[in-house]
């Protein structure tokens, strides 16, 4: 089978798959995220979708939608911080983009006091307005590996040798999306598929109808190189050891996903720590350890490192933000 065959066997099979029969967040999990980190994350994009929402002319109704919500704190830390925003909360229809069963049940809890619709793809989401977030969506889509070799590009696929899972490679292959890397022997560069129909999706509505999206990941522009991953109990697994039991992701290649959105202006690829600090993060910071003393100060303090400092996620997570041709950009990115 292919890598993508495999990451998707692995993450979404009905009674096995990581993402299906478990929740991977927190301690007990085996990741966790930013809007799990602090409440400051959630707090500043949610500032940043209104400020687009009402540079836009705030229409009477709109799609705010999230792409693999987790348990649903960033949403909940988006609604708390816009609920002052005239008019924003009560034209938002909540949609959350979510295959897995016991996120969704952790998603209703969080979410208790909202109206919530839940769709498993996004072309279920609505026609019409559109405020999207996807943070650390695209990684977990799955992704086919193809490397030069003898000259020819050849895909990675997944087989069985002795009684285990090994690494080979199939025929040569040629595909239109390969043309844009360089053709040197060695080479390997991932493509996703489900990624350039997802980003169709964002764009049919918002090019459309309005609106925005803010994509928030780990990776780079033209993303080169085996950046396939597993992470089970926080650590680094081996990705073809006890499959389904651990986190599959690979790093997002950006580029990929500006070129398959062409009809919405795009921000320049921007690194997690200089969008929030734009945005106010450490003014934010500094007002809420104004009521903090002891190991939640210091909580506190780690938190917003984690968050901005390039040694942490400030540099590796970066930021592409989406809307309509000719609409201003959303706060804290530069078109």
């Amino acid at each position: 089978m292919t890598v993508a065959e495999y990451m998707t066997t692995c993450l979404t099979h009905p009674g096995l798959g990581y993402y299906t029969s478990r929740d991977p967040l927190g301690a007990a999990g085996d990741f966790t995220t930013a809007p799990e980190i602090s409440q400051m994350f959630g707090e500043l994009i949610g500032l940043a979708l209104a400020q687009s929402w009402l540079d836009q002319g705030a229409p009477a109704h709109f799609t705010l939608a999230e792409l693999g919500p987790g348990r649903g704190t960033l949403m909940a830390d988006i609604l708390r911080a816009t609920r002052r925003v005239p008019g924003f909360a009560d034209a938002a229809r909540i949609t959350l983009v979510e295959i897995s069963e016991p996120l969704r049940a952790a998603q209703a809890e969080q979410l208790a006091d909202q109206t919530v619709s839940w769709v498993k793809t996004a072309a279920d989401l609505p026609d019409g307005p559109l405020w999207l977030v996807a943070n650390e969506f695209f990684d977990a889509l799955p992704i086919r590996q193809f490397t030069v070799d003898k000259g020819d590009w050849r895909e990675r696929h997944v087989g069985l040798r002795d009684g285990r899972l090994t690494l080979g490679l199939g025929g040569p292959v040629a595909l239109p999306a390969l043309a844009r890397f360089e053709k040197t022997e060695g080479a390997l560069v991932e493509l996703r598929a489900g990624a350039d129909m997802v980003m169709a999706e964002i764009e049919a509505r918002i090019a459309t109808h309005g609106g925005a999206a803010l994509i928030l990941d780990y990776g780079d522009w033209h993303s080169q190189g085996d950046t396939l991953q597993a992470v089970r109990g926080h650590r680094f697994a081996e990705v073809l050891d006890e499959p389904g039991t651990a986190d599959l992701t690979a790093h997002v290649d950006f580029e990929a996903l500006r070129l398959a959105a062409p009809r919405l202006d795009a921000s320049q690829m921007t690194p997690q720590g200089v969008f929030l600090e734009r945005l106010g993060i450490t003014a934010r910071a500094q007002t809420l350890a104004k009521r903090m003393t002891g190991a939640a100060l210091t909580a506190h303090v780690a938190a917003h490192r984690r968050l901005t400092h390039p040694e942490e996620m400030g540099t590796l997570f970066k930021i592409l933000g989406l809307v309509p041709e000719g609409a201003d950009m959303v706060p804290g990115l530069e078109r």
